[in-house]
């Protein structure tokens, strides 16, 4: 008898729900995807210009591990003209191989064995497993559709224990579109001081926002700043999903424990990929509003779509994706998705491939196409018709 290769621990851990549609789409002719979550727009230029040039000019050593001098001074200045936020390039901001990994590495750094990790669901697959993997206890907030599935003050304090230690806050919200605006933040700060909360913030999508006022960091208000983990990336805001871009800001004790671990397991990111997110933060500000202004119009047709196929959905402000509800069917996200794929030759996510509370609800991305998105969203609302009929036939 030999004994088991694996861990008990990553074993009983679910592989992500997202990829299985995507193999299938693949291997399927004419079909649409409407499900990854990644800009359908080229990486700008300059962008890439930038990154060719470093590779020419044979700029292909290691970084410190930290990242880049003049990376890290572009993120603070960045983060300091557009949200208010004032970091130390030296001490408080480290560059990652994306966001993944600053999650990833922020919870290793902070959990002990039992440690509570408060993770507010429908939301990106890969806090759970993290919080699992640095032996930390996962507890799962349900959002709502009739709060817009922002994080409530009372959700909040429901969940509390003396063992709760973190609180990730995923906003915008990937798979929703859920935006926390800055009063939804304030009412949650007192708690999260009272208790000695620290707060993981993910977000990466904060310049995919669609409010008059813009996006607001909790990291900015009175008391938060030294309990936060703030993390952002280049992926989705300058469409550099594959430069593996991340960077995490926040108090120096915790950094320096976080990079401890990146010292370990990485080295540093991408050397080419920093010296192209410099330009990135530099000079990208207009590309950044040229590719906001195209999501927001498809967002918009979207919105205007589902009402006129009577398909409920509320609207969301952040990032680009949509979340109607598909619950009239009365059949599972998944049931729906797969007959969505195989008789419309469509593929969307359901909505628990991002946790139980996701059932009864589709997430579609718009970071496709206009034309795209008109022939798949017709072929939805045939296929919507489609289940009414039958239902009826009932």
């Amino acid at each position: 008898m030999t004994r088991n290769p694996l861990s008990k621990k990553i074993t009983e851990i679910k592989p992500s729900g997202i990829r299985k549609f995507f193999d299938i789409v693949s291997e399927m002719k004419d079909a649409i995807s409407l499900g990854v979550g990644e800009p359908d727009f080229d990486t700008p230029w300059h962008i890439r210009d930038e990154g060719i040039y470093s590779l020419e000019k044979g700029r292909t050593f290691y970084t410190s591990n930290a990242g880049l001098k003049e990376l890290k001074v572009e993120i603070a200045n960045f983060l300091e003209r557009k949200y208010g936020l004032e970091y130390d390039y030296n001490h408080e901001i480290m560059v990652t191989v994306g966001g993944s990994e600053a999650i990833d590495i922020a919870m290793r750094a902070m959990l002990d064995p039992g440690d509570e990790v408060l993770i507010p669901q429908p939301s990106y697959v890969s806090y759970l497993p993290c919080a699992k993997l640095a032996g930390g206890e996962p507890v799962i907030i349900e959002l709502k559709a009739e709060n817009q599935f922002r994080l409530t003050r009372e959700e909040l304090e429901a969940a509390i224990t003396p063992k709760t230690k973190i609180l990730v806050l995923p906003f915008p919200n990937n798979p929703t579109g859920a935006v926390m605006e800055k009063s939804d933040l304030e009412a949650l700060v007192d708690l999260i001081v009272a208790n000695d909360l620290y707060v993981i913030t993910d977000e990466i999508y904060s310049e995919l926002t669609y409010t008059d006022d813009g996006h607001v960091s909790i990291a900015s208000l009175p008391g938060m700043r030294d309990r936060t983990i703030y993390i952002n990336g280049l992926s989705k805001s300058h469409a550099m999903t594959g430069w593996r871009i991340g960077y995490a800001c926040g108090p120096e004790v915790i950094l320096q424990q976080m990079l401890k671990i990146h010292q370990f397991a990485i080295m540093c990111a991408p050397t080419t990929s920093q010296y192209a997110g410099v330009s990135a933060l530099k000079n990208g500000d207009e590309d950044v509003a040229h590719m906001r202004d195209e999501y927001n119009g498809r967002r918009r047709y979207l919105m205007h779509r589902f009402k006129e196929m009577g398909l409920e959905c509320f609207e969301p402000y952040g990032a680009f994706y949509v979340f109607p509800c598909i619950k009239e069917f009365g059949m599972t996200s998944e049931e729906f998705a797969t007959r969505f794929l195989e008789e419309e030759k469509v593929a969307a996510v359901p909505g628990t491939a991002f946790g139980d509370s996701g059932e009864g609800y589709l997430r579609i991305s718009y970071a496709y196409s206009l034309e795209k998105l008109k022939i798949a969203i017709g072929r939805l609302g045939h296929f919507v018709e489609k289940l009414r009929a039958e239902q009826k036939n009932k």
